[in-house]
């Protein structure tokens, strides 16, 4: 079973304002370099304690990505005490991925 949350803009901000580290995959099921990367963020999430790993689906939370200038997908921020600390765009290695939460 995999780790990662499925989260809806309501759901994303109580998880960001909980004061801790949080991983956040924007995505959409048509996008094929997304498709590609959730085999990793399963991996991170069940690697990374730590962190919380959730997935935002852009077509249904376009206003949350919007907020965010989530341009294109799949779009990868960590969020630190509810500030964002580190972003990616696009297909990365795993190593990537666990570099981020560094």
């Amino acid at each position: 079973m995999s780790n990662v949350l499925h989260v809806n803009a309501q759901e994303f901000n109580d998880l960001i304002s909980n004061n801790g580290l949080v991983f956040v995959d924007f995505f959409a099921s048509w996008c094929g370099p997304c498709k590609m990367l959730a085999p990793s963020v399963d991996k991170l999430a069940a690697e990374h304690p730590e962190a919380k790993v959730v997935k935002v689906d852009v077509d249904q939370e376009n206003a949350l990505a919007m907020q965010y200038g989530v341009q294109s997908i799949p779009t990868l921020i960590v969020f630190k005490n509810g500030q964002p600390v580190n972003r990616q765009m696009g297909f990365v290695p795993y190593e990537a991925l666990e570099n981020m939460l560094k």
